[in-house]
């Protein structure tokens, strides 16, 4: 089975529309519709995003196997939405310098201590 055949399957289970599929993704419907009619996959710059969307990790979506276990299931990644608070955090992060970056990550993890005691 191809990328495109598991995501088209993954959509009828989920019970989601091409076009929901494309609202949620910010992928065009055109370009979904040229995945079954062309018999194309994604590229790779938005496989993130159609797993966030269908709730599924990457290795499944690329392989169709899902680890067992829990050593499989960890997730190591976040897609954030930049419109988000925390996109926002993210983009004002990354225009602060290096010292500025590294404050900051100091005085946050010194605010998860405090919340601790």
């Amino acid at each position: 089975m191809t990328i495109s055949e598991r995501i088209f399957e993954l959509l009828a289970l989920r019970g989601m529309s091409q076009k929901n599929f494309s609202d949620a993704t910010g992928i065009p419907q055109s370009t979904i519709s040229d995945w079954r009619k062309k018999n194309t996959n994604p590229a790779s710059d938005k496989i993130m995003i159609i797993c966030h969307t269908l709730q599924v990790t990457p290795t499944y979506l690329l392989s169709g196997i899902e680890a067992e276990g829990n050593r499989g299931r960890s997730i190591e990644y976040l897609v954030v939405d930049k419109t988000s608070r925390d996109g926002l955090l993210l983009e004002h992060y990354h225009n602060l310098s290096l010292g500025e970056q590294e404050r900051l990550m100091g005085y946050a993890q010194a605010m998860v201590e405090m919340k601790k005691m």
